[in-house]
């Protein structure tokens, strides 16, 4: 049987040390049912003991963490506990040591908004390197979010005269009609999330400021028809949701000094079982074209609560599981 290995790493200051275990010790505790290790603190010192793999995985990941609170200046969550450990699990020691916090843009709130894993830092770095990326990945990764992050920047440097997000409404047809009020408040409900998004970077005044000018539009993709959007930073989001057709109409909008991001997630077309997805065409279609980037989130990328990379997880194997038996 393998012995029982020590390992002690110091802390500056005692209270980083208290962010580091977190309320209750709850951050290490995670720590410690992932690679079957004790760690306790004394003063600025954590010793940490257990086998000589767990102490090796679980020593990395603190030392991560306290580069994260201590150089980064970051604060420590239960999500940047859980991924590393995940990391370190699966044999990806060197992913936990390059793991860093890409910075964003703040919120009206003052909220930092960062990369919190690598799939999103990916996914960042090639919306500043392409002029056409596609984000696709299952709910809660922050497909949506940080591409609104990344449009509200471009527009505040003025590298972009507007915003314009967008989004298919599946159902919209006709059930439209039976909604009450004008078109704008019959597409509303299907717009929210984008409205959301917007909301929390800009602020409802600056928002509302700039929708009034023209500089903001959120509309469902039927407007897109027609029209060449120039010096616009362009998100359609839900493009699972989008015929061929529709994809190709909207791809092909894209005016002079435009960027475009795309977002979708495959595993959860809306569409009738007649229809094929333009998303999951257009990855066949365009993957070889240079400028243009896909970049595939996965559920270790899910940034909501834990049980969302769960119930992910768990709908992949049902649907494995029913594919082999048709």
């Amino acid at each position: 049987m393998e012995g029982i290995t020590n390992t002690t790493l110091e802390v500056d200051r005692v209270e980083h040390v208290m962010e580091l275990f977190g309320d209750f010790d709850k951050n290490v505790q995670i720590i410690e049912k992932a690679f079957g290790v004790k760690i306790i603190s004394r003063d600025n010192e954590i010793k940490v003991s257990g086998s000589s793999e767990g102490v090796l995985k679980a020593k990395t990941v603190l030392k991560r963490l306290i580069n994260h609170l201590v150089i980064e200046g970051d604060v420590i969550t239960k999500q940047n506990v859980s991924y590393l450990v995940q990391l370190a699990n699966e044999n990806e020691i060197e992913r936990v040591n390059d793991f860093c916090a890409d910075y964003v843009c703040v919120t009206a709130r003052g909220r930092q908004i960062k990369c919190k894993t690598h799939g999103q830092k990916k996914y960042v770095d090639a919306i500043r390197k392409n002029d056409v990326v596609f984000g696709i990945g299952p709910a809660g990764t922050g497909k949506t979010f940080l591409a609104v992050a990344m449009a509200v920047t471009a527009f505040k440097k003025k590298e972009v005269d507007r915003i314009v997000l967008t989004r298919p409404a599946v159902e919209a047809g006709e059930k439209l009609g039976f909604l009450p009020g004008d078109l704008q408040h019959k597409v509303d409900p299907y717009l929210r999330p984008l409205y959301d998004s917007i909301y929390d970077m800009m602020g409802f005044d600056s928002y509302q400021n700039y929708l009034e000018k023209g500089m903001i539009e959120v509309v469902p993709l039927a407007y897109m028809r027609g029209r060449t959007l120039d010096n616009s930073f362009i998100i359609m989001d839900e493009a699972q949701n989008t015929t061929p057709e529709q994809m190709k109409m909207f791809l092909t909008r894209i005016g002079f000094g435009s960027k475009v991001v795309v977002t979708g997630d495959i595993t959860q077309i809306d569409l009738p079982k007649d229809k094929r997805s333009g998303l999951k065409e257009v990855i066949k279609i365009l993957k070889n074209i240079k400028g243009l980037d896909f970049v595939f989130l996965s559920d270790k990328d899910v940034v909501r609560h834990e049980l969302v990379q769960k119930i992910i997880q768990a709908y992949e194997k049902y649907d494995k599981t029913k594919n082999k038996h048709h």
